[in-house]
């Protein structure tokens, strides 16, 4: 976040704090200790505002704007991608798919996504501000562990995920947290980030966590930060198409379809291995596609 924080900063709110404070609000301070940091990545001459960029509440505020902008972005431009070209249409026929489904789910997450940006603020703060292990140098670490990195940052946060989603269906914490989550038993993409707010901030917090304990490589990490985003989305699309070589290993869309209709399987994000060990896996197969039902509903209603 602190590399978009800079980009931010270069194209577009130098000029817009220095318009809003300018450097004349501040009385004691002179030009010099107010002017923004030189920025790598322009060449547009900096303005000066009394707010400088490591200001702690002008971190806030633009971090705040960042995080909205980009988390409604990832989610329009994606699970409208997916919904339009992936999730089936015929899904809508099930029995279990509530009347208005999609713009309930979409309502949900717009209701969701102020109170998760508010939760993750120290996070990216303390980001912005340095106290991360992110770097910049691809040879830091050496090659061996950049590349080795990325598998690791899924790894670590499956494993965490998983424990905080089983948590999250704990009887007493699920009807609080979890259960707005699973009114959708048919999902679309659009259920993706249809979350109580804690419990979609609870299920991010490994992601950040990682870079506070391991080193990662900065641009590696926002990456995958947007990677994480798109798989949310993606196994939200109810498919259940079974068989492939990998499904014993990934946790996909089949997975997921069948965590909402079953609700106490296959809670892992990515991987199957935290639900074998947790003795919680269900193998998908092509006898438990809800589209059977959909398929059965139709057949009954024609009779």
């Amino acid at each position: 976040m602190d590399f978009v924080l800079e980009l931010f900063d270069a194209y577009l709110f130098d000029s817009v704090y220095a318009n809003l404070v300018p450097l004349s609000a501040s009385h004691n301070a002179s030009a010099s200790a107010f002017a923004p940091a030189t920025s790598q990545w322009s060449k547009i001459p900096l303005q000066i505002s009394a707010w400088p960029r490591d200001y702690i509440p002008r971190q806030l505020l633009s971090l705040t704007f960042i995080t909205l902008v980009g988390i409604h972005l990832l989610y329009f431009i994606f699970a409208g991608l997916s919904y339009r070209f992936i999730f089936n249409h015929e899904m809508r026929r099930h029995p279990r798919f509530l009347k208005n489904q999609e713009k309930l789910e979409i309502q949900s997450s717009l209701r969701a996504f102020p109170m998760i940006t508010l939760l993750t603020l120290p996070w990216f703060l303390a980001e912005a501000r340095g106290y991360s292990k992110l770097y910049d140098g691809a040879g830091t670490y050496g090659y061996v562990y950049l590349f080795a990195s990325a598998p690791f940052f899924l790894l670590f946060t499956d494993y965490c995920i998983y424990w905080v989603h089983r948590t999250l269906h704990i009887p007493a914490i699920y009807k609080v947290l979890h259960k707005p989550h699973h009114k959708w038993i048919i999902p679309t993409p659009w259920a993706s980030h249809a979350f109580h707010p804690v419990d979609g901030y609870l299920q991010s917090v490994p992601y950040h966590l990682f870079i506070f304990i391991f080193p990662l490589h900065r641009m590696l990490y926002l990456g995958m930060f947007v990677f994480v985003n798109f798989w949310s989305i993606f196994i939200h699309d109810s498919d259940m198409i079974t068989g492939h070589p990998l499904e014993s290993v990934i946790n996909g869309p089949a997975h997921h379809t069948l965590h909402h209709i079953y609700f106490t399987v296959n809670y892992g994000q990515y991987f199957t291995w935290a639900d074998r060990v947790g003795k919680s896996y269900r193998q998908p197969e092509s006898s438990l596609d809800p589209l059977l039902e959909v398929k059965a509903h139709k057949a009954a209603k024609s009779e």
